[in-house]
């Protein structure tokens, strides 16, 4: 009843369309998510975006995204709000609704691990969290699968790299991603979490570290692949 009340002054707005949510939904209005441009199990067909994005650059077991990233679109104010908003929630309501496609594929049944793709220290102060991090434990407790954030660490801060080119990108991150404690992941299915898929370098600089580790097989899952 309270809450009710609450909501009457004060209701909830959708993140996408910032229209009054009914009591029944939760972050985006029913609406808002059927005009999402999701991707339906592109994971499990031939014609895999994200393993397409990375091919010849990293040997991927498999790739999943949620969403096809357009310019100006939904997504593109979705992942604004979630990074530069505080609206953190998003994160963990993107890995729910993934994990529940994941949970049901093959691919993805014996993920060990769940590791995001980490933020300098410097910057994940600035922000209070890691836009990912919520995705990425949402996605591990749907796939019964541990979440680390300890073994893969950023040790150089960068300014965005929206505006540089694939080349560009793969000298920004070579070296800037470092691994510790690689021995607990050992024989592990990793599963590397991060929120959209460019150019790829940032993906391929952090799974090349994992990769020194022995006898790992990694998969990807991001929020959107442009």
């Amino acid at each position: 009843m309270f809450k009710s009340l609450f909501n009457l002054f004060f209701p909830e707005v959708c993140l996408s369309c910032h229209l009054a949510l009914s009591d029944h939904e939760m972050v985006i209005c029913t609406d808002c998510r059927h005009h999402l441009p999701i991707l339906n199990n592109s994971y499990n067909h031939s014609d895999n975006l994200v393993k397409k994005a990375l091919y010849g650059r990293v040997n991927l077991v498999d790739g999943a995204a949620l969403f096809k990233f357009e310019k100006k679109g939904h997504i593109q104010q979705l992942l604004h709000e979630l990074k530069y908003k505080k609206e953190e929630r998003l994160s963990s309501f993107f890995g729910e609704w993934l994990g529940e496609h994941l949970k049901h594929s093959e691919f993805f049944k014996d993920i060990d691990v769940v590791i995001p793709v980490p933020l300098h220290p410097s910057k994940l102060k600035q922000r209070g969290y890691n836009q990912v991090a919520g995705f990425g434990k949402a996605l591990a407790d749907c796939l019964d699968a541990s979440y680390n954030d300890v073994v893969l660490l950023k040790q150089k801060s960068t300014n965005s790299q929206v505006f540089k080119n694939r080349l560009e990108r793969w000298q920004l991150n070579n070296e800037m991603f470092v691994t510790q404690h690689l021995d607990s992941l050992e024989g592990k299915h990793i599963l590397l979490v991060d929120d959209i898929i460019t150019t790829g370098a940032t993906l391929e600089a952090c799974a090349n570290e994992l990769l020194k580790a022995q006898h790992i097989k990694i998969s990807v899952a991001t929020i959107a692949i442009a």
